[in-house]
């Protein structure tokens, strides 16, 4: 049985002129003295909270049926209450020809507006449509099938179903909290403005977010409005090398692999992460960082292309195009094996990352920020039937984080590439 979605925000139709005076005028707490772990939780959430309490209060709420068509309008909803009224009168008195006749005038004027508005509405999709919406265009042509439900031996229970797909996506027991006195690493450079403008502008605005239900769209917004904001909240966070553990849950969306045999098995299934949008804030912040210092201190492997500043999968096969006929030009034979590690994003180890992190000489505050990143994290799987309920995630970095994206919306170094194995080798 499908059941409507809840109610979201229709950010299309937020208060910005109220919104923004609002925001102009909130002002972030100070930090505690002696921050310990909890408290700068408490105080980050305490102050996010703040913030996103003014969206919910500008922003009215919609809700997306089954039912919703993108191209219904206003004057649909006035031929159809017509037809409808119409109708009624007819029945009242089926005898009366104009009665009847004014029914069926009602009806083909309505279901001729219907036509029209869905070839209108299609022909404006193809019209604006890009590279990257051609898939889309292909499940409006098709259709979209319907989500298989994960039927798996031993889980007959919604609880068991879940926790038989957590322990099989993520697997490992997650270390136990710790409430511990935060101190400000020395050799960490305060958070500058440029660092957050520079951060946003690489948000994708079409992003799917997380539990938040806050697209990139509006954390640009606020930034223009307010940009003391973003920054207030995210620089006791760099200074402590912390990431709140506010910032550390997700929405895993399970989706069928096509074309499998079966769906009886975990394996024929898998899950994409959706973060929240303000933690890949502070991610991608990070992650500029780390790319310094990646490169400063050989971490990298000379090969490497791809998630680099100035460096691209354009690179990699004009790199490789040029080694082969260097070779074939001194009369070599030559071949190339490329390789695909498959789940290593999947089953790093927050404490073996940070360990050789600090080999290598990397930042005590990079290092502090990658664990906490890393741990403590936890993850709401949603399917159909699901108990949409919040479970602690033991290994691997997220799906939908920057650290994993290797596209335009990535940044250039992720630490998580020292235990996947990213690196080019010809």
């Amino acid at each position: 049985m499908f059941r409507a979605p809840p109610p979201t925000p229709n950010w299309a139709l937020s208060d910005w002129p109220a919104l923004g005076l609002a925001l102009k005028a909130t002002v972030i707490t100070p930090l505690p003295l002696l921050p310990t772990t909890r408290s700068l939780d408490v105080w980050f959430s305490t102050n996010l909270g703040r913030v996103t309490s003014l969206f919910v209060l500008h922003t009215p709420m919609k809700r997306v049926t089954f039912r919703s068509k993108p191209w219904w309008s206003e004057l649909l909803s006035v031929l159809r209450k017509a037809y409808s009224s119409a109708l009624r009168s007819s029945k009242q008195d089926r005898f009366d020809s104009a009665l009847l006749a004014s029914a069926s005038a009602a009806r083909s004027a309505y279901f001729k507006a219907i036509k029209k508005a869905k070839r209108d509405h299609w022909s404006s999709f193809l019209a604006s449509a890009t590279p990257q919406s051609v898939w889309t265009a292909k499940r409006f042509a098709i259709g979209r099938p319907p989500p298989r439900f994960p039927e798996l031996p031993g889980a007959s229970t919604p609880p068991e179903l879940n926790k038989a797909l957590l322990d099989h996506f993520f697997p490992g027991e997650q270390a136990g909290f710790s409430d511990t006195i935060l101190l400000p690493f020395r050799e960490c450079l305060p958070l500058a403005p440029d660092e957050v403008s520079r951060a946003l502008a690489r948000s994708s605005p079409s992003s799917a977010p997380g539990p938040d239900a806050i697209p990139n769209s509006v954390w640009k917004r606020v930034h223009r409005v307010a940009p003391h904001l973003v920054h207030d909240l995210l620089a006791p966070l760099v200074t402590y090398g912390s990431h709140s553990l506010t910032l550390k849950r997700a929405d895993g969306i399970v989706l069928d692999k096509p074309g499998k045999p079966s769906y009886d098995s975990p394996s024929s299934f898998r899950v994409i992460v959706l973060l929240q949008t303000f933690s890949k804030i502070l991610e991608r912040i990070m992650n500029s960082r780390l790319s310094c210092v990646g490169r400063a201190a050989g971490l990298l492997n000379p090969h490497q292309c791809g998630s680099l500043a100035g460096l691209s999968a354009s690179d990699a096969v004009t790199t490789l195009t040029h080694e082969v006929k260097t070779l074939q030009m001194a009369g070599k034979k030559v071949s190339t094996l490329f390789l695909d590690i498959k789940g290593g994003f999947d089953n790093v180890r927050p404490f073996t990352l940070c360990g050789m992190l600090r080999a290598k000489g990397v930042n005590p505050y990079l290092v502090s920020w990658t664990k906490s990143f890393l741990s403590g994290r936890s993850c709401r799987l949603l399917y159909q039937g699901s108990p949409k309920v919040f479970a602690p995630v033991a290994v691997g970095t997220p799906q939908g984080s920057p650290h994993q994206q290797k596209n335009h919306l990535a940044p250039h170094f992720s630490p998580v590439s020292l235990c996947a194995g990213r690196s080019m080798r010809l």
